[in-house]
């Protein structure tokens, strides 16, 4: 059975002009052409046009649609991709618009706005390692968290932060030595500072997988470049490294 390009194009809600561009580019052949030139479509045409509607309509160009219906077994390969490229895309979308109100907000409240710089990412940098170490959900829960604060929110945890690391500076100057009493009491506010970051271990109460985490921070801090120069020295971060391990340790 065939049906004319009229009735197709009619049910399928494009133009008769779209099946001449379709058959023009050889993306959709009619099935057999009357004397009279007209363009007729079998069952097998009007299937292959549903799925160039379907890839046309996730926004794959012509070109794509032509290549993903011509590698036989790929579509669904092809498709995959499309939604990984399309969330990517969503994502990007995402960080613009949270910039935009972020704009939006420090206007409204007086916050130098030089300061969304600073405050674009929480756990962005290292995605990868969170995900490795604590999973998909740590990481897109703490990801949710920052991103749905607003900016003066933003700004006291920043405050916040910039406090601890004063606070873990000011430990060292001193010369005391990382068991004691008064840099314990800052690596169990440190502690409790992380803590605050939803799905993480420490979040869950996890007692075993909280110490790990600890551990591994505390490594980081003084192993990773970015973080000597965010405690100001190597000797800060290292110091901060050895208290939270001793805290660590005291948990028994």
């Amino acid at each position: 059975m065939e049906w004319t390009i009229q009735q197709v194009a009619r049910k399928a809600g494009v133009s008769s002009r779209t099946f001449r561009h379709y058959d023009d580019l050889g993306l959709l052949r009619p099935s057999s052409v009357g004397a009279n030139g007209y363009r007729y479509y079998d069952a097998t045409a009007v299937a292959r046009l549903q799925r160039i509607l379907l890839l046309r309509d996730l926004g794959l160009s012509l070109d794509d649609i032509a290549e993903v219906l011509d590698r036989s077994g790929d579509e669904e390969a092809a498709l995959r991709e499309h939604v990984a490229l399309l969330e990517a895309e969503r994502d990007r979308l995402d960080r613009r618009i949270d910039a935009v109100r972020r704009a939006v907000e420090a206007r409204r409240t007086g916050v130098d706005p030089s300061l969304d710089a600073l405050l674009e990412g929480f756990n962005d940098p290292y995605r990868d390692e969170v995900v490795a170490r604590w999973g998909e959900r740590a990481y897109q829960e703490a990801h949710d968290w920052w991103h749905g604060k607003s900016l003066r929110e933003q700004v006291d945890w920043k405050r916040d932060t910039d406090e601890l690391i004063a606070a873990w500076q000011d430990a060292w100057r001193v010369g005391g030595s990382p068991g004691a009493d008064s840099a314990q009491e800052i690596a169990a506010r440190h502690v409790r500072w992380l803590a605050q970051v939803p799905a993480t271990p420490l979040a869950d109460g996890d007692r075993e997988r909280s110490a790990e985490m600890v551990r591994c921070l505390a490594e980081m801090y003084a192993q990773d470049p970015d973080f000597a120069g965010t405690y100001g020295a190597p000797e800060v971060a290292a110091f901060v490294r050895d208290a939270l391990l001793e805290h660590v340790r005291r948990w028994g």
